[in-house]
């Protein structure tokens, strides 16, 4: 049999296609990044806000949002998945399948994109920043016309770098029940030594992450007013 006529190529059976797990990874990973973003975004603001401030109850809260962050970043992602079964299946209702993937996956990238954040408006020059609170800007505004501008072309490439992670996890999340391409590559890959089906799925994977990283870096400097004037 040439390696067109595989099961894989030729059908849209959600258990042996190699086109509708594909479309479960980027189910996935897109609805993944939005729920990480949503939360790793302000959550990276709150870590860089709270530093090196004078009230002790928000230093605190600083260190308890590091250490929570750190603890998250420290896992593995096959031991999280694990670990989050019974919290998995309380939220989603299921251990299995897309959503409970998801669900890890999302624990997950929030520590990872909340520390890259943050380290995005570190990089801003402090004297942007008291330029604009000498002129009677509240914090609020601080952040909304001179954090979140400037670090934009960095935030971008952090939210590229972390969805290029989570495509990766997904695979790892395919070895206990998630699906998607990962599941495929050991079911129909590896445990039926089925070279075809490990090299396809492999192939697929990297133009995804080349995908993810062509229009993370053109939006990046699309936004870079400094790429601009040059």
């Amino acid at each position: 049999m040439h390696w067109w006529e595989n099961p894989v190529f030729t059908t849209w059976d959600s258990n042996s296609s190699l086109w509708s797990n594909t479309l479960i990874t980027l189910y996935m990973s897109i609805g993944t990044m939005l729920f990480t973003a949503l939360i790793g975004i302000p959550l990276g603001i709150l870590l860089f806000e709270t530093d090196g401030s004078r009230s002790p109850a928000v230093r605190w809260l600083n260190r308890i949002v590091g250490f929570v962050v750190n603890v998250g970043r420290s896992f593995p992602f096959i031991i999280l998945i694990i670990a989050l079964i019974p919290v998995t299946r309380f939220v989603v209702g299921r251990v299995t399948g897309p959503n409970a993937a998801m669900f890890a996956l999302t624990i997950s990238a929030i520590p990872f994109l909340a520390r890259l954040i943050e380290i995005n408006l570190r990089e801003i020059s402090a004297g942007k920043i008291e330029a604009v609170q000498m002129m009677g800007a509240t914090r609020w505004q601080v952040i909304r016309q001179v954090l979140l501008p400037e670090a934009l072309p960095g935030i971008i490439g952090s939210l590229t770098t972390t969805m290029i992670a989570v495509v990766g996890y997904t695979a790892m999340a395919g070895t206990v029940g998630g699906k998607g391409l990962g599941d495929l590559a050991i079911r129909m890959g590896y445990q039926s030594y089925d070279n075809v089906v490990m090299i396809a799925t492999v192939v697929v994977l990297v133009v995804i992450v080349i995908a993810v990283q062509a229009i993370g870096t053109a939006l990046a400097r699309a936004v870079d007013h400094r790429a601009q004037r040059a």
